[in-house]
């Protein structure tokens, strides 16, 4: 992927995904704030997600050691990944091992960061994806854009296409209508459901206390991967913890509004360990997550719980759209959350802490209080050290030296102002970057030191 500024400058420019994601993200704002004004003590809860979120964080091994106890006795099986690379031979590993060459699978952020579906194609398994939106992009060979409704950029005439060019049993008269896309999307994927023996699940929370795990949905398409398989294979990276019922009671509340802008969730499946003709599997997923925790400011980023209310605030990613972050965490929290779990040492994850106008809106709306501005100061900071070249290294220190004497100042100003017309539009080499938003400023002719002491203070002419 190209850094974000070049990715955001073509995004920039299709006038049709900045119409898609201005409505849609519009709509979704306007619904958020109702849902959530509905709520006296909305700050309250946010405050105490925040602070369960914190101490499950300062306890998380213990909390991840009483869940692997509690699932096991509950007769599921408990594998540990160490990145992505060991959690897709895991999943591969255990679907080899039913025989079987397709999966059904439930929307899942943890599965997208690893890229499970590449993987599994490697080892000859298909997955098919059954929420409306993750079909949508799957068939249109095509990336998510957003976080909870990953087909945003697309639009209803663009969706019916899709369908009727990749989709073998859609209708032939197909309209655009968002009832017959729904209705053929639920045939096409009846038949999965059926016929699938394993199915593939992310979680959205995890209950230490019991082993119990949490999967939240609006379809129901959810419902058919969690409990018709024979094998349910999960894949949970291990910041999905809350300690218990309780606590989950206040995240049930918070995520529903700030994702959805709903009251309650239309399906939320709880499972603990194996059910009656099933075998249960919890990959638990590390991937950077241990390193990211070790970070004093940027550890606050593994609060989130995946709701893109963020990302309806963002006037960034209101014109630049998801694909532009080049992750699968896109918006702000990806601005935070990539370039923590893979650093910073490529180009995109290099500019993805610039990718923010510091507006603090993503604050403001974040239901666990992510103070996103405060982690996005810090990368920059970490992306200038690691950037670091020799020529900007001098140029600091001969300005460092110029700046503590007010005889070379003044000597330095006075030798701008003569060569003023020699000043060049563009800096050269690695201070290049500085000019290619912004012109250099001219020198005036004269410094203000020396208008002071010309006209003894604006006294005289």
């Amino acid at each position: 992927m190209p850094s974000f500024p070049e990715a955001a400058r073509e995004a920039v420019g299709d006038t049709r995904l900045r119409r898609n994601l201005a409505h849609a993200t519009g709509t979704i704002r306007a619904r958020r704030a109702e849902a959530v004004a509905e709520l006296p003590d909305w700050e309250r809860l946010r405050e105490s997600a925040r602070q369960i979120k914190d101490h499950t964080l300062a306890h998380l091994g213990h909390y991840l050691r009483l869940l692997e106890e509690r699932v096991t006795g509950a007769g599921g099986t408990v594998h540990w990944a160490r990145d992505a690379a060991e959690a897709n031979r895991i999943v591969a590993g255990l679907v080899e091992a039913t025989g079987e060459r397709e999966v059904v699978k439930v929307k899942s952020m943890a599965t997208q960061e690893i890229g499970l579906n590449e993987a599994l194609a490697q080892a000859g398994i298909t997955a098919y994806e059954t929420d409306l939106a993750e079909l949508i992009v799957q068939l249109g060979d095509d990336r998510p854009s957003h976080i909870l409704v990953p087909a945003i950029h697309r639009n209803r005439a663009e969706i019916r296409d899709i369908f009727l060019r990749t989709m073998p049993d859609a209708p032939a008269g197909l309209s655009d209508s968002p009832a017959e896309l729904a209705e053929a999307a639920r045939r096409h994927l009846r038949a999965k459901f059926l016929s699938a023996r394993v199915a593939v699940s992310g979680a959205n929370f995890a209950v230490a206390e019991t082993g119990t795990l949490v999967v939240l949905e609006s379809e129901g398409n959810g419902r058919m991967c969690l409990t018709l398989p024979r094998t349910l294979i999960t894949v949970m990276g291990i910041e999905k913890l809350v300690p218990t019922f309780a606590d989950l009671e206040v995240f049930l509340q918070l995520l529903p509004r700030s994702s959805t802008a709903e009251r309650m969730n239309p399906y939320t499946s709880m499972w603990t360990g194996v059910t009656e003709g099933q075998d249960f599997h919890l990959v638990l997923l590390d991937n950077g997550r241990t390193d990211v925790l070790a970070d004093e400011v940027g550890r606050q980023a593994l609060r989130c719980i995946r709701c893109s209310a963020c990302l309806n605030v963002c006037p960034v990613y209101e014109r630049a759209g998801g694909h532009a972050y080049g992750s699968p965490y896109p918006g702000p929290i990806g601005a935070i959350l990539s370039p923590q779990l893979r650093g910073v040492g490529s180009e995109v994850d290099a500019s993805l802490p610039y990718a923010s106008t510091l507006c603090g809106a993503c604050f403001e709306a974040c239901p666990v209080a992510i103070d996103i501005p405060e982690v996005l100061v810090e990368l920059r900071a970490r992306a200038v050290e690691s950037a670091r070249h020799p020529l900007t290294d001098a140029a600091m220190a001969a300005a460092g030296w110029t700046l503590r004497s007010p005889a070379r100042l003044a000597l330095a100003q006075r030798a701008a102002g003569r060569f003023r017309r020699l000043t060049p539009r563009r800096l050269p080499g690695p201070l290049r970057a500085w000019t290619d938003t912004r012109d250099i400023p001219r020198p005036p002719p004269e410094s203000f030191r020396a208008w002071w002491k010309r006209t003894d203070g604006g006294r005289r002419p």
